[in-house]
């Protein structure tokens, strides 16, 4: 079978993989199902392309396990359906018969929408269960799994998506190594093809040229996979590539948030520290960091490797801080466990991030390939890459949720000052006025200064008044925060009233 002969000739170590895992799937479909009870949608893009193709191997080794085939190309059996539109392209609809014609499918034409003739075609056929050339990414990909059943309200049948973990670059990867046709608007800089009412090329294929006619490099050499969808059409919606942060949370102006305060959660993942087998040294750090441009740390914890303990915990604080910053469960441990909590917290699944992985393999080369690489794995739909030159992979920000992989000192700080660079001018972690801090000292009992401190705290409500001892029988330190200066001052000389001349003394 040639499609299964290009695979194993191919040096692609990855295709290998997805090709394997799609096959797998089919076969799977093919041994629950007979073949009157299965469909498969086909609408002439790449992807239902790359389905068709697939469907054929997997058909025939299946039969081929079966002792139903001798090794010889047999017929094609599985029911095809096309919705066939007004508002497609004329290119999709010829490639769509003339692929038809070539294979021997068995088409059924759908005229209808797409929910009402689905229902229509399962009342008359014994169809259980649909091929769908849905991949991550996808707008109806969603939730869905590699058998996923059909959503509430629509006829009941299997989805079964043997391509859902595909990126734009294993569909190519495929289609050029297996040498098959594609619709012929591929060649002419179109990337993800809808109708002929909201696509057009993509524009970061454009060729320059002095000719009055644009024109287009193939789909196949878009740089960034993540982009296959910048040539659909959306209103207010820039076609350039260009991305706005997942979550901006009101930070769209330095100045017009001059006097707000901004707080952050912190978030150490690591049984090692609450086992108190390494000290925790980012979690205090991170808190210095952040108070020195003027932000409040709100909250810090460190919880177990526990999927759910960091998904609880990450919900929790989400939705009452500015930001949270995780640190630690970063890897491809069985003990790394955040990328799945701050999933779980967001109500989303974990991804193939194509462009994530490319940085992987760089990094640590062919070790990290095909569905082995569980660092590659993001939160889907809400994860945004944070590149600076000085980082080897970039930073993983999903909505207000940073996760920084630093294990020391070292690499928080390396870390932290890429994140200033690339977000603390304008971006979400946006540089206030820092806090003007004082501190006293004082050998007066906690009983003796407990109620003056109580009323100072009503009386400067704007200020942050604390108060420890770095040990049982040395002096007591308070401690005035606060934005403005001379409020400070004033806190410092109304407790001071309060006491004798003397009692306390000004440390720097």
């Amino acid at each position: 079978m040639e499609i299964d002969k290009a695979i194993r000739e191919s040096d692609d170590k990855r295709l290998k993989t997805k090709y394997n895992n799609a096959i797998y799937v089919i076969k799977r479909a093919l041994a629950l199902y007979s073949i009157e009870e299965v469909a498969f949608s086909f609408n002439g893009g790449k992807d239902s392309t790359v389905l068709l193709h697939l469907l054929r191997a997997g058909y025939f080794l299946h039969r081929v396990e079966q002792s139903c085939s001798n090794g010889v190309q047999i017929d094609f059996p599985i029911r095809t359906i096309y919705f066939e539109s007004t508002s497609v392209f004329p290119e999709i609809n010829t490639f769509t018969y003339d692929t038809s014609k070539t294979y021997g499918l068995q088409m059924d034409i759908i005229r209808t929408d797409f929910k009402s003739g689905l229902e229509a075609l399962l009342k008359s056929k014994p169809i259980r269960a649909i091929f769908l050339g849905v991949r991550i990414g996808d707008p109806t990909a969603v939730g869905q799994e590699q058998f996923s059943p059909s959503s509430p309200g629509w006829p009941p049948f299997m989805r079964v998506n043997p391509i859902l973990d595909w990126s734009y670059r294993d569909v190519w990867a495929f289609l050029l190594t297996c040498k098959v046709q594609y619709c012929s608007l591929y060649d002419q800089g179109y990337t993800s093809i809808g109708s002929i009412y909201d696509t057009v090329p993509n524009a970061l294929l454009s060729i320059s040229s002095t000719s009055s006619k644009e024109k287009f490099k193939p789909a196949y050499l878009l740089p960034d996979g993540r982009l296959e969808r910048a040539g659909r059409v959306k209103k207010n919606s820039p076609l350039d590539g260009t991305r706005s942060p997942a979550v901006n949370n009101g930070l769209d102006s330095v100045n017009s948030h001059k006097n707000r305060m901004f707080t952050a959660s912190i978030i150490g993942v690591g049984d090692e520290i609450l086992f108190g087998t390494v000290e925790d040294q980012l979690g205090p750090s991170l808190c210095k960091k952040l108070h020195s441009i003027g932000w409040m740390t709100s909250r810090t914890t460190v919880v177990r490797n526990d999927i759910d303990s960091v998904a609880e915990e990450v919900d929790r604080c989400k939705s009452v801080s500015d930001l949270v910053f995780l640190y630690g469960g970063v890897g491809p441990l069985h003990s790394d466990v955040t990328s799945a909590g701050v999933a779980k917290a967001f109500g989303v699944r974990l991804a193939p991030d194509e462009e994530f992985e490319e940085f992987l393999r760089h990094l640590i080369g062919d070790h990290c390939t095909g569905d082995r690489n569980e660092m590659a794995q993001l939160p889907e739909g809400i994860t945004e890459l944070l590149h600076h030159e000085k980082l080897p992979v970039p930073l993983i920000k999903c909505c207000n949720v940073i996760v920084l992989s630093a294990t020391n000192a070292s690499e928080l700080e390396k870390q932290w000052d890429c994140l200033i660079e690339l977000t603390g001018s304008d971006g979400f972690l946006v540089t206030i006025e820092s806090y003007s801090s004082k501190r006293l000292t004082t050998n007066l009992t906690d009983v003796e200064t407990a109620q003056p401190l109580s009323k100072l705290c009503l009386e400067f409500p704007d200020l942050y008044i604390g108060c420890f001892r770095r040990s049982r029988q040395g002096p007591l330190v308070i401690s005035f925060e606060g934005k403005d200066p001379s409020r400070v001052q004033a806190g410092v000389e109304a407790l001071c009233k309060k006491f004798n001349a003397g009692a306390f003394s000004e440390v720097n």
